[in-house]
């Protein structure tokens, strides 16, 4: 088969797993598993064979005009890159992983079949996304992303939490959209084309009259997709979702085709300064509130969220410097180990029965629990703390680098302005990340009380998968940057000596910091609240045991969910920001004040406009032929002499009448 046939079939494939799923998940459920698992890694093995066959040269392109349109044409096109055939290989990864992983997790779910073909539509949108060439085809799997986080999130449509989370990301993210597809209706106009290539052509030739207003309007549409700041408060409330699904959104779909997207176009925000400088502000607060965020929440799964949000803000800020290969090598290296860090929290949930971070600070021997869990999570911690040689230590310190090019002017793509705010947020987030790793790691495995409860082991699908994803987390990062640079546009990914040791020296300071304060906490704890409160989960499906979790900590802890941990550094180091941080500092708050409440009285407004004015006058227009109606049926008494007597009396009235007026003529 040919590069582009095999291109083709790489998103083709989980669509039609997903349509057969849904058609066979209940007159044949044997099916459901396998429609679910083999489309995925048959995908992952052509994704390989793609990008073996690309290898970093030449973009493999096709294309055919889908309709006429009689303006600008839309047409199926394809555009693989080095990007988009190494970024093609870690959705189908992370995605295969995701699906053995849930045929374990969700074992015993009903609605397993419907999930499972949701999952494999969501991973070839998020393919079409990569492999596309023409923006209109983009945006087909970029609304059918959105569609199926939808469903996903509210997965546990049982719990108000999982419903509210569910409606909550699809109006944030379509809020985002709305000026995204203005912006690329006006790329369009301007360049001629729909086509990638054609609009890049353009960029070149300076043939777009508006690239500020363009760029500005697409990142709108970015940030609600990448759940960067201000609309990215969907994401942490979007755990609601089963633990798979968190991994599949964080690690390679929905959050990462935004920052792609601009990779993708990052010609088009070079061309506007001002855009790159609102980029690399954006990436700035995204990064440093996040990363405190993140230090101060109780849940695993919201920690790991804020993390996710921390990472995207390092991929925007190497792209508000003009460096795409920095964006997508973290971009990849990210997904690895996210993906890793949510299925072992998964694990730990199942094994704890509770998202709780205060609740698993008091139980003892947890690790001996989840041994899988706790070896493959330390290595993902690691790596997202950016400690050598774990692959977020070259990742990110890639993004570090390339800030302190455009900072000491070694190159000139980017404003200097730009370098020095991604560098120096940069660095404060590496602090604040090793910080909250660490704090996890702690307050997760290093608990002390009474022994933790015993769920049963976890099926072997759930416990194979984290050991697989620890491969790359480990070793992806030393092994891209001296083999892979031609997928990079042949950029050199070596980290630079003064951001490597100055990154590492703070990530090293906010581990070392965080566990003294945790040691500090532990040994002058005046009183703990005994295990025995706890009421054990019973042993069953970790999705359940999950979805119980999130409907209620208190339900099933009682006062050892809600508790504060006095051993939980995050509280001393925070002091008092802890309580705004913890609240995603009030940006909900925020949101409710200036949008949602005036919307509802607006709301509130027009159906009390519509009830007692417009109906009034509805009511009235029946009510009149009503009444007249009445009038008319009582003159109907059928007296032949009282029907005589009015013709007679209309008769004279009349003649009066037409006297009075011929007297008047």
């Amino acid at each position: 088969m040919t590069t582009t046939t095999l291109a083709v079939l790489v998103p083709l494939l989980p669509f039609l797993g997903a349509i057969a799923g849904l058609l066979l998940g209940r007159t044949a459920p044997g099916f459901v598993r396998p429609l679910a698992v083999l489309p995925t890694f048959v995908s992952l093995a052509l994704a390989a064979v793609v990008a073996a066959r690309q290898g970093g040269d030449g973009a493999v392109d096709a294309a055919t005009e889908l309709t006429p349109t009689g303006s600008v044409p839309v047409e199926l096109a394809l555009h693989v890159d080095g990007f988009a055939a190494l970024t093609a290989v870690l959705v189908t990864l992370v995605a295969g992983c995701v699906q053995i992983y849930s045929t374990g997790y969700l074992r015993d779910d009903p609605r397993y079949p419907s999930y499972a073909a949701l999952v494999s539509l969501f991973t070839s949108a998020m393919l079409l996304v990569v492999y596309s060439g023409d923006l209109m085809v983009l945006l087909v799997g970029w609304e059918v992303m959105g569609i199926c986080s939808y469903f996903l999130v509210g997965h546990y449509w049982e719990t108000p939490e999982a419903r509210a989370a569910s409606l909550k990301a699809f109006l944030v993210t379509k809020l985002g959209d709305v000026p995204f597809l203005i912006g690329l209706f006006a790329l369009a106009t301007d360049a001629g084309s729909f086509r990638i290539t054609r609009i890049l052509g353009a960029v070149a030739n300076g043939g777009i009259e508006h690239p500020t207003l363009i760029a500005l309007l697409l990142l709108a549409g970015v940030a609600g997709k990448s759940a960067q700041f201000p609309l990215h408060t969907w994401l942490p409330d979007a755990m609601a979702g089963p633990t798979p699904v968190s991994a599949l959104i964080h690690a390679a779909t929905m959050v990462a085709a935004g920052v792609y997207f601009v990779a993708r176009l990052l010609p088009l925000f070079e061309a506007s300064r001002a855009a790159m400088v609102v980029l690399a502000v954006m990436a700035a607060v995204t990064m440093a509130g996040s990363a405190l965020a993140a230090l101060a929440q109780d849940d695993i799964k919201r920690v790991l969220a804020y993390s996710t949000i921390g990472q995207l803000g390092y991929m925007t800020g190497a792209l508000a410097v003009a460096d795409r290969g920095a964006a997508v090598f973290h971009l990849l290296s990210h997904g690895a180990f996210k993906a890793l860090l949510f299925l072992a929290a998964g694990v730990i949930i199942h094994a704890a029965g509770t998202n709780s971070l205060a609740a698993m600070s008091r139980m003892g021997h947890l690790r001996d629990r989840v041994p899988d869990a706790y070896w493959t999570m330390t290595v993902a911690l690691l790596a997202l703390a950016a400690i050598p040689p774990f692959s977020g230590f070259f990742s990110k310190e890639a993004v570090l680098g390339v800030a302190e090019h455009v900072v000491t002017g070694h190159t000139e793509h980017a404003p200097a302005a730009a370098g020095w705010i991604v560098l120096l947020a940069g660095l404060v987030t590496a602090l604040f990340t090793a910080a909250y790793a660490t704090r996890l790691w702690l307050l997760a495995f290093r608990g002390q009380g009474t022994e933790a409860p015993d769920h049963g082991r976890q099926p072997l699908t759930m416990t194979v998968v984290l050991w697989v994803l620890a491969v790359p987390s480990l070793a992806f990062g030393g092994l891209a940057f001296r083999v892979l640079p031609d997928w990079f546009d042949g950029q050199d990914l070596t980290p630079t000596l003064t951001t490597s040791v100055l990154g590492t020296g703070v990530a090293l300071v906010g581990g070392i910091i965080t566990y003294a304060t945790w040691r500090h906490t532990t040994a002058h704890a005046a009183s703990r609240v005994p295990l025995g409160a706890v009421a054990a989960h019973p042993e069953g499906d970790a999705g359940l045991v999950e979805a119980e979790a999130i409907a209620s900590h208190e339900a099933a802890y009682g006062d050892i969910a809600s508790a504060a941990d006095p051993s939980d550094p995050g509280r001393l180091l925070l002091g008092p920001l802890h309580r705004h941080a913890a609240a995603g500092f009030h940006l909900d708050a925020v949101y409710t004040a200036l949008f949602v409440r005036p919307v509802r009285a607006g709301a509130s407004l027009v159906r009390f406009l519509d009830r007692e004015v417009v109906e009034t006058y509805v009511r009235g227009a029946g009510a009149l032929p009503r009444w007249l109606g009445a009038a008319v049926r009582r003159a109907q008494t059928g007296n032949l002499q009282t029907y005589v007597s009015a013709l007679l009396a209309g008769t004279v009235v009349l003649a009066v009448a037409v006297v009075l007026v011929a007297t008047g003529a």
